[in-house]
């Protein structure tokens, strides 16, 4: 059977379904998808903590489905952006599945992780997808991708 490691880039994903749909992401559906495709071994879901009630149900969710949640403190700067990126830590957990899985999933639209996904194609024959909203998914990524999923209403709540 495949092993199959999953990364969600959660900010990412709630900010592309939303402002193209306007809708959620469903994970259920997700993990059902990929769960078919063979045993999912790794599921890690990144996020920023705020601490509010509805992001604490919504990672307990995450967490019920079978991901563990990997959470940044929320951080609001002087100026009023924000941080709490996770670009880097998915990065080392990526590397670091890579040599054991078959398969890495990427959901995220962010086009810096093209070169990680080449990458660990080169260094590890591992199989890639990435799941992303198609009008926000970098071309970059798409195309470092082996398979890419395209999230529309099939995948949304």
């Amino acid at each position: 059977m495949k092993k199959i490691a999953l990364f969600v880039d959660v900010q990412n994903i709630y900010y592309t379904t939303r402002d193209t749909y306007s809708r959620q992401f469903n994970y259920k559906k997700l993990w059902k998808n990929v769960s078919a495709e063979g045993e999912i071994v790794c599921a890690n879901a990144y996020a920023t903590h705020r601490g509010d009630d509805k992001q604490i149900k919504f990672q307990d969710a995450l967490k019920h489905i079978g991901f563990t949640v990997k959470l940044k403190p929320f951080i609001q700067r002087s100026d009023g952006s924000a941080k709490g990126d996770w670009d880097v830590g998915i990065t080392i957990d990526v590397m670091e599945m890579a040599k054991d899985v078959d398969t890495v999933i990427l959901l995220s639209g962010d086009g810096d992780f093209g070169i990680l996904l080449e990458k660990i194609k080169n260094t590890y024959g591992v199989a890639t997808e990435v799941y992303g909203v198609p009008a926000l998914t970098a071309k970059n990524l798409i195309e470092s991708a082996d398979v890419f999923h395209k999230i529309d209403e099939g995948l949304l709540l």
